[in-house]
């Protein structure tokens, strides 16, 4: 009885125990150093084995491919803490520490837990770590060390990058006319494309020499049937991008936009005469917009021919009295057929042929009806201004009949505002508007 009574006094005097139910969580890494680090599945099958060697309870195992560098960006991660809030585990089973956290945001999340006793211990293959301050530090030490690797990594690749540059050779997929080396020991360098140099070489020439556009450069590459090492036919863009690359004279800009510059080592296509002549050509066709100029039926109108959106542009015309008249003509912006055949039409026969339309197109008349009585409103409060309060006050004015006057007379904002009215879709095709 008497032993009974010192075993019953030893329990009620023995620790809680607690009862740990562990997430297995993995990373695979996108960083160059850890890929050589084991596989998702080996980590796995890895701390699998020693769970049940310790006889750990897993309750979840979560996968992640994503990058721990930046803060508060991993999905999997992000979920795994919640499920610790909410208390469906409270710890943590990983390959290794740094599988974690690479930064000090995620670092702080997980210690946080720790703090607030949601995170009771964090177990890797040769490390554990509970809510004791000795093993909190040790923690925050190897992930900082983490962060460190992380950020000297950066400014390595940084250096390396900025070594090849000045070695001449640029470290980017190398431009059409050109290919990468394969070999690694001729990594970022660059070689002469024979099959499409010499196209590209043309390229520069009839810009320089026959005065092409880059829209006529880019009908040509179509007619022979250009493509690039990936198979690809160039879209006008990449004429454009082409023919103000520098590299094809033997120098480049790296970082774009940094102002850094550099002597290439690969062989140029063209010579730095010729690209110059190509800039001025460019340049000479080229109008820069140096102000946002409104239009105030565009993004109304499809092309009847190709289905492209219907673009504008202003002419000026001087007259022999010194005058000058504007002229606003809209056309095909031909973004789905470079050789769309649709002809402009000038914005007064395309306002004759909406006020056609008019009684036919889908309106919104009370959205209209809305703005005739506050035409009218205005209207009589300046009547009212002049003593003239009740003369016309009651005027009944349609809906289309105004949505017909603001196409003649409104202003091109109001015009704007009544394209909002309109249901119905327009076409334009040989100038004429009809309902699609």
């Amino acid at each position: 009885m008497e032993q009974a009574t010192k075993e019953q006094l030893n329990n009620r005097q023995s620790p809680i125990i607690v009862n740990m139910r562990y997430c297995l969580y993995t990373r695979k890494s996108t960083e160059a150093e850890d890929k050589q680090a084991l596989s998702i599945e080996s980590q796995v099958k890895e701390m699998l084995t020693l769970a049940e060697k310790d006889n750990l309870e897993v309750v979840d195992i979560k996968r992640e491919s994503h990058s721990s560098k930046e803060v508060g960006q991993r999905e999997i991660f992000n979920q795994m803490l919640t499920e610790i809030k909410e208390g469906k585990y409270n710890a943590i089973l990983t390959w290794a520490s740094d599988r974690l956290s690479r930064n000090a945001g995620d670092l702080g999340s997980i210690v946080d837990l720790m703090d607030e006793k949601l995170l009771l211990e964090i177990r890797t293959y040769g490390q554990r770590f509970t809510n004791n301050p000795n093993e909190k530090f040790m923690l925050m030490i190897v992930g900082s060390q983490a962060k460190l690797e992380n950020d000297n990594k950066a400014v390595n690749v940084k250096r390396g990058l900025r070594t090849r540059c000045e070695m001449g050779f640029r470290p980017e997929v190398a431009p059409t006319g050109y290919l990468n080396e394969k070999h690694t020991d001729k990594k970022c360098q660059a070689r002469i494309d024979p099959k499409r140099a010499p196209i590209i070489k043309q390229m520069f020439e009839r810009v320089a020499n026959e005065q092409w556009s880059g829209r006529k450069v880019y009908r040509w590459l179509r007619e022979i049937k250009f493509k690039t090492k990936n198979d690809k036919p160039l879209v006008l863009a990449n004429v454009y991008l082409i023919l103000r690359n520098p590299f094809y004279y033997g120098e480049f800009e790296y970082p774009v936009g940094s102002n850094n510059w550099y002597v290439g080592k690969h062989t140029p296509i063209i010579s730095k005469e010729l690209f110059d002549k190509v800039q001025l050509t460019l340049n000479e066709k080229f109008i820069p917009k140096s102000e946002s100029k409104e239009f105030a039926f565009t993004k109304l109108i499809k092309c009847g021919y190709c289905g492209s959106g219907i673009s504008a542009d202003e002419k000026f015309k001087k007259l022999k009295d010194g005058g000058v008249n504007r002229h606003v003509y809209y056309f095909c912006t031909k973004a789905r057929n470079i050789d769309c055949k649709n002809p402009a039409i000038n914005e007064p026969s395309l306002i004759e042929e909406l006020i056609k339309l008019m009684d036919r197109v889908d309106l919104d008349e009370l959205g209209v009806k809305s703005k005739v009585e506050q035409e009218m409103a205005r209207l009589n409060r300046f009547k009212a201004m002049l003593g003239e309060k009740e003369r016309n006050k009651n005027i009944d004015v349609s809906a289309r009949d105004y949505a017909k006057y603001l196409l003649k007379e409104g202003t091109l904002v109001e015009k704007r505002e009544l394209l909002f009215f309109l249901k119905s879709k327009l076409i334009l095709k040989d100038r004429k508007i009809s309902l699609e």
